[in-house]
């Protein structure tokens, strides 16, 4: 009887697979012998994500989907190659902008609603936001935590409009964690009974070592190209104040081992010293937020090499929870560290990228460069967009093998993956230029593919 299923289950892989190839060729119409295309962006001034000014004028060759040719003098087409002609007019060619720290799941839709709505309506309103992400010139974006793994998918097969995702899947998290959103009358749970949240692949409570590696296993194997747990309390959830540390050394250390044994790494979702101490202990690789840690924390981060993905939280849009409630006056204490948080990262010059963060407000996530322009309160307009570029670009490397793009990304460079914002201005001068991006990304490219196109005629 066993052997008999185990060839039905290797029947339908193998079905599966013929199905899934026959779906990507019919949405590739050159599916025979495609012919070489490509996009030459003339008089453009190039931010290459790196350096501190704009090029000279240049004109910048992009073949199939890495970028070509950078040169100042004019480019020769391959011969027989079918190249489009972008007149840049001094206009500003840089690269396309990455969010290292998004729930396009989730970043769209009212809390409530996610966790009584069927999940076929969550998927529909992420594919609308993910097209939105991608119309606002961001390229890619690195995913942590959320039922992602289908659109990711959708987006790399072509069915749908959106941005190159680094995805964690579920978030991984304990009983009473940063990540259980059951219900009180939900608790205490039956054995081998999950809940709406674990049954979506949005999250899993796991509450030993052994438990935790075998959900980051799990995880990775559905390709994950980094893992995401919850160290620490959090401003959204129900049970725990911000204060609260989440699990043990020995629990995070586990998921570390399971994702270095892959080529990859740990994020933890932590605001606190202690949080975030025993995650590095554990041998984590990067800690989102951190709002409110001290300065022998954030040193101790600078000494270890550890990145710090922080998001620029205060109090300048509606919030989605009551005043007064416990979720509101969590989020006015995670605010009140923001400031603090950027001074630390700036006085121990650690490796910091940027993130949105954005939940449960279409509103707020429709405001994405806005927020990476107010980073100025901390940093230079250059600073700024190298972070949101090639700074983002080298979190984004950890995941090593992980990775489900190959190339470079973050950069105008020859060879690099050709995710280009054609620019009307210079956003070094001005950085709110980014923060209209229907006004003022004149030509979004993502993979060699021209998504939108503004110019005039």
């Amino acid at each position: 009887m066993q052997n008999k299923r185990r060839k039905i289950l290797s029947a339908l892989l193998v079905l599966a697979a013929v199905a899934t190839q026959g779906l990507v060729q019919a949405q590739t119409p050159s599916a025979m012998t495609p012919k070489l295309s490509g996009v030459l962006f003339e008089n453009v001034r190039v931010f290459n994500g790196t350096a501190d000014k704009l090029s000279a004028p240049a004109n910048v060759l992009v073949m199939g989907n890495v970028v070509k040719t950078i040169s100042s003098a004019p480019i020769s087409v391959p011969a027989g190659a079918e190249v489009s002609r972008v007149q840049g007019e001094g206009r500003t060619l840089m690269p396309g902008l990455i969010d290292a720290h998004t729930h396009i799941m989730f970043a769209t839709v009212p809390q409530l609603v996610i966790l009584t709505s069927d999940v076929g309506f969550v998927n529909v309103a992420a594919v609308k936001a993910a097209n939105d992400t991608l119309m606002r010139g961001f390229t890619t974006i690195r995913d942590l935590g959320g039922p992602v793994f289908g659109l990711k998918r959708g987006i790399d097969m072509g069915l749908v409009n959106g941005p190159r995702i680094f995805p964690s899947g579920a978030f991984i998290s304990q009983t009473g964690g940063h990540g259980d959103f059951r219900l009180p009358n939900e608790l205490p749970v039956r054995p081998g009974e999950y809940s709406f949240s674990e049954r979506v692949g949005a999250a899993v409570i796991a509450d030993n070592a052994d438990t935790v590696r075998q959900r980051s296993r799990e995880l990775l194997a559905l390709g994950a190209s980094q893992l995401k747990l919850m160290a620490g309390g959090g401003v959204s959830s129900n049970y725990d104040p911000l204060d609260v540390t989440q699990y043990t050394v020995p629990e995070l250390r586990a998921a570390v081992e399971a994702a270095e044994n892959w080529g990859t790494y740990v994020t933890v979702h932590a605001y606190t010293p202690r949080a975030v101490r025993q995650a590095i202990e554990a041998g984590v690789r990067c800690i989102d937020h951190g709002q409110l840690l001290d300065d022998a924390t954030a040193k101790l981060m600078a000494e270890k090499g550890i990145w710090w993905s922080l998001q620029p939280f205060v109090d300048d849009h509606p919030s989605p929870f009551p005043e007064g409630s416990a979720n509101r006056l969590k989020q006015l204490e995670m605010f009140s560290g923001t400031d603090t948080a950027y001074a630390l990262a700036r006085k121990y010059k650690i490796k910091t990228a940027w993130g949105t963060d954005t939940l449960f407000d279409a509103a707020v996530a429709a405001t994405q460069g806005e927020q990476l322009a107010k980073m100025t309160r901390w940093f230079s307009p250059v600073e700024v967009l190298k972070m949101g570029t090639s700074v983002n670009a080298e979190l984004l490397a950890l995941a090593g093998a992980r990775s489900p793009y190959r190339g470079r990304l973050g950069v105008v460079a020859e060879g690099a993956l050709a995710d280009l914002l054609l620019v009307d201005g210079n956003p070094l001068e001005n950085i709110q230029l980014i923060a209209n991006p229907a006004k003022n990304f004149l030509v979004i490219m993502k993979d060699g593919k021209v998504y939108k196109n503004a110019l005039p005629s």
